[in-house]
């Protein structure tokens, strides 16, 4: 690289540009932009802009070098590409020096020639570079070394080695290929042959069937058949006797004897009185613990008609404890109510000072207090229950119940309550408490809330309700 001299106002100096400078290789033809950082004294980065464009320094990330000096603006246009050729700018507090084709400047003297130009707030310098210019640029601990070079050749594109080049047909191994091929048509061929019917003759449909009438001509004739000998044999004949008539029962044996079916008063009488009687023991047999006739006694909604019935008839019920009855007389016979003393059912009522209206089928039936239970619509708050209304309608029949047993203490008892009952969120009754009750006693009450309290419902929508049921009882 030749030095140079530039004429300044003060006098002929010296062009000296720096070692790094003059380390960098000249290149002729076609010239770019070559810039070198040094930091330190060591060059750090070098590249060469191979299209014309802008060189940009600042702390920003989109400079194309990123400098961290806070006296530039973030983007600042070292090189600016005016037209087609490139312009230096430069700021106050920017040292260096620059040659061009007039000499060797530093940048203090180039401020006087240098075009005024702005960046934002920022007012630089402006100096025209040639192709033959090249400097350094102080800016704060970074220097930027430039110059105008020859364009690079153009890379060559990576190529693979020739023996990697080569192709599918170029490495295949054709003596192994060739042998591996005839070996594969043998076997395959050889297995072909044995599942093909090529080698198989060739049917001819009429000479088979020609075949097959010939050797079914000439099939021998089959054996004579043995014929079973006949044998005269009659069938035995068999005396059907005649079907044993069923014998008559007792009763009709009586009946017939009596008038050739018809039965007599006297007869009747009895039939209809061993009836009665059948229909006490079956009142009484039910054991002593009497389920069946607790339930109808204590129970106000089933019918007592039976019971009157009975007891109006001139029917009784044997001695001896017939189903638990205890009547008290060992012997046998028939026992009317009232006649056993003071046992069994002598409390039913006595009638031996009775006994010609008896005779004449006069009775007196004593019938006891009863009432009904009117529930009326339950009211249902705090949350919806599927089945309110239907478990509440079930309910009637246990108050009713509790109704008829307050009346055997006070048959002019009546009155009205209404239940409260809280739901769980399964559908049990919490609690139930009564509200009103005048007219009714405690024991009538206490057997409503039971009733109550023993109630299902579906379980309640939002896991609680509330269920409010009125009951009127009205004795009749």
């Amino acid at each position: 690289m030749t030095q140079t001299t530039t004429q300044t106002g003060s006098g002929t100096k010296p062009g000296q540009m720096t070692a790094v400078m003059r380390a960098m290789n000249q290149a002729t033809g076609p010239k770019v932009l070559r810039v070198g950082v040094v930091q330190g004294g060591k060059v750090i980065e070098e590249r060469i802009i191979k299209q014309r464009t802008h060189v940009t320094i600042g702390p920003s990330e989109k400079s194309m070098f990123v400098t961290p000096s806070k006296n530039v603006p973030p983007s600042f246009r070292l090189f600016e590409l005016v037209g087609n050729e490139y312009a230096l700018n430069f700021l106050d507090g920017m040292a260096g020096r620059v040659a061009l084709k007039t000499g060797v400047s530093d940048l203090a003297s180039l401020k006087s020639q240098a075009k005024k130009v702005s960046f934002g707030q920022v007012q630089a310098f402006q100096v025209p570079l040639s192709d033959d210019a090249r400097g350094k640029i102080v800016v704060g601990d970074t220097t930027f070394l430039f110059q105008f070079v020859a364009a690079p050749p153009p890379q060559p594109k990576p190529q693979l080695p020739a023996s990697v080049r080569g192709g599918f047909v170029q490495s295949i191994d054709w003596t192994t290929t060739i042998i591996a091929a005839f070996s594969f048509l043998l076997h395959f061929g050889a297995v072909g042959t044995i599942y093909s019917d090529w080698m198989d003759p060739l049917v001819n449909d009429e000479v088979d069937v020609a075949q097959i009438l010939e050797t079914v001509r000439s099939l021998p004739p089959p054996p004579p058949v043995e014929q079973p000998k006949e044998t005269d044999t009659q069938p035995t004949p068999t005396s059907t006797a005649p079907a044993e008539a069923p014998k008559p029962s007792a009763g009709a044996s009586a009946a017939k004897g009596a008038g050739g079916g018809k039965i007599s008063d006297t007869r009747a009488s009895a039939i209809a009185n061993e009836l009665n009687q059948l229909d006490m023991q079956m009142l009484g047999a039910l054991n002593a613990a009497g389920n069946a006739t607790a339930g109808v006694l204590d129970r106000g909604d089933v019918p007592l008609g039976l019971l009157d019935n009975a007891a109006a008839s001139g029917a009784g019920a044997g001695l001896g404890g017939i189903a638990g009855l205890n009547l008290g007389n060992a012997g046998g016979g028939t026992v009317r109510p009232g006649a056993a003393g003071g046992g069994g059912l002598a409390s039913i009522g006595d009638t031996q000072a009775a006994t010609a209206a008896s005779s004449q089928g006069a009775a007196k039936t004593v019938k006891g207090p009863t009432g009904s239970a009117n529930v009326g619509g339950a009211a249902v708050s705090g949350g919806n229950v599927a089945n309110a209304s239907s478990v509440v309608a079930g309910m009637a029949a246990g108050f009713r119940r509790c109704y008829n047993r307050g009346l055997q203490a006070d048959p002019t008892m009546k009155g009205s309550v209404r239940i409260t009952a809280k739901i769980g969120p399964n559908g049990e009754v919490l609690s139930a408490s009564p509200s009103g009750g005048g007219g009714l006693s405690g024991d009538v009450i206490s057997c409503v809330v039971a009733r109550v309290q023993s109630a299902q419902f579906s379980p309640p929508e939002g896991g609680g309700a509330t269920v409010v049921i009125p009951v009127s009882f009205v004795s009749q």
